[in-house]
C-alpha cells in the first residue's frame, strides 16, 4: 500500500467512527517528508468534518506568577531558578475582571485563570472561587482554570462555581518526565486529571513539544493523551528561558510540529487541539500552518511569562485562511 493510500485509510476509519490503533499512529507520525502535506491535508479534512471552521480563541490571567516550589527544568516561575521574571501574589478580583471584560470584548471564547503554585492552599483557593463568582457575575465568559494538584473537594467547588475546563498538562512522555521535573510524578499528574473528570469538569490537558525529547517520546505522549480523551488539547512549544536548565535547548524544526498536531487529530478527531506558548516564537506563520493541519485553537494576547500576539492580529490571521474567529 503506498503512504497516500494508507493515510486515507486511516483518515476513513476515523470518519466512520472507529479508533485508528497505536500502531497506525506510529506510522502517521514516521511517515517521509515528501508525504507530510497528504497528512496535513487529511489532517485539515477531519478537524473541518467534526469541529467545522470556528477557532477557540483563548486568553490566559496568571494570577499568581513565580516562586513555584516544583522543578519544572522549562519553566521560568520555578523557584529553582534564577530567571528574572516578576513575582506577585494573587490578583485582586478587580482586577482579574477588568482583564476578563477585555478578552471577552477581543473576541475571546473562553478565559483561563492560571496560578504558579503545586496546589492551591485553602486560603488561597478560597480567593480563587471570589474571583471565578466575580468573573460569573459581571463578565459571562467561560471560565477555566489551572491552578495545579485538586483535592475531590476542591474539583467538586469548582464545578459548583460552573468552571467548564480544568487544564493539568502532562508536560511531556512518562518516560521523559524523570528528567524534566522530580518534585513530583507522572502519576500525580494523572491523579489530578481523575480527580477533575469525576467532578464532572471537562479536561484539557497535553505538554511541551521541543524539551529534547525523542520522536517516540513524542507519539508516547499522543498515545496517552489520546487514551483520556480529553476535550482539550493544549500543545505548547519550547521557549528557551534563561536561567533555567533548557536555556540551550534547540528548536524543533517545524515539520516535527506539524507531524504531532496532525497525528492528534487523527486521534482525537472532536477535541480542540489548541497551539499554545511558542507559537508566534518557533512557527514562522503564528499558526497559520497548524491551523490547516488539525489545530483548531490558539492563546492569544500573551502567555504566562512571555507576551504574544495581539487579539486582533490573531483575528485577522485565522480570518485570512478563511476560518472563523
Amino acid at each position: 500500500m503506498s503512504v497516500v493510500n494508507f493515510i486515507k485509510e486511516c483518515q476513513e476509519k476515523v470518519f466512520s467512527g472507529n479508533h485508528i490503533t497505536a500502531e497506525d499512529a506510529e506510522k502517521l507520525l514516521n511517515i517521509p517528508e515528501e508525504n507530510l502535506k497528504d497528512l496535513a491535508r487529511c489532517a485539515n479534512e477531519i478537524t473541518r468534518d467534526f469541529n467545522g471552521e470556528k477557532v477557540d480563541v483563548e486568553q490566559l490571567n496568571n494570577i499568581k506568577k513565580n516562586a513555584c516550589s516544583e522543578d519544572c527544568t522549562f519553566c521560568g516561575q520555578s523557584a529553582f531558578f534564577d530567571t528574572g521574571i516578576e513575582t506577585y501574589q494573587l490578583s485582586t478580583p478587580e482586577e482579574v475582571v477588568t482583564k476578563a471584560q477585555k478578552a471577552k470584548e477581543e473576541g475571546a471564547e473562553s478565559y483561563c485563570l492560571v496560578a504558579a503554585w503545586r496546589e492551591p492552599s485553602k486560603t488561597d483557593f478560597e480567593k480563587v472561587c471570589k474571583i471565578i463568582t466575580e468573573i460569573n457575575d459581571k463578565v459571562g465568559i467561560s471560565v477555566e482554570c489551572s491552578l495545579g494538584f485538586l483535592t475531590e473537594e476542591q474539583a467538586k467547588k469548582l464545578k459548583e462555581l460552573k468552571v467548564k475546563r480544568y487544564n493539568h498538562n502532562l508536560e511531556t512522555a512518562k518516560s521523559k518526565f524523570p528528567e524534566i521535573c522530580t518534585t513530583h510524578t507522572y502519576e500525580d499528574r494523572l491523579e489530578t486529571l481523575g480527580i477533575a473528570r469525576d467532578a464532572g469538569l471537562e479536561l484539557c490537558t497535553g505538554g511541551i513539544i521541543g524539551l529534547g525529547e525523542t520522536r517516540e517520546q513524542r507519539l508516547e505522549l499522543t498515545l496517552e493523551l489520546a487514551r483520556l480523551f480529553p476535550e482539550e488539547v493544549t500543545i505548547n512549544i519550547l521557549v528557551p528561558v534563561p536561567g533555567t536548565p533548557l536555556e540551550l535547548q534547540t528548536d524543533l524544526p517545524n515539520s516535527e510540529i506539524v507531524r504531532m498536531f496532525s497525528v492528534i487529530r487523527f486521534l482525537l478527531p472532536e477535541s480542540v487541539i489548541k497551539i499554545s506558548g511558542g507559537r508566534e516564537t518557533n512557527l514562522d506563520d503564528s499558526g497559520e500552518e497548524l491551523l490547516q493541519s488539525g489545530a483548531n485553537g490558539i492563546i492569544t494576547s500573551g502567555y504566562l511569562t512571555m507576551g504574544g500576539n495581539e487579539a486582533d492580529k490573531d483575528r485577522k490571521m485565522i480570518e485570512k485562511i478563511g476560518l472563523q474567529a
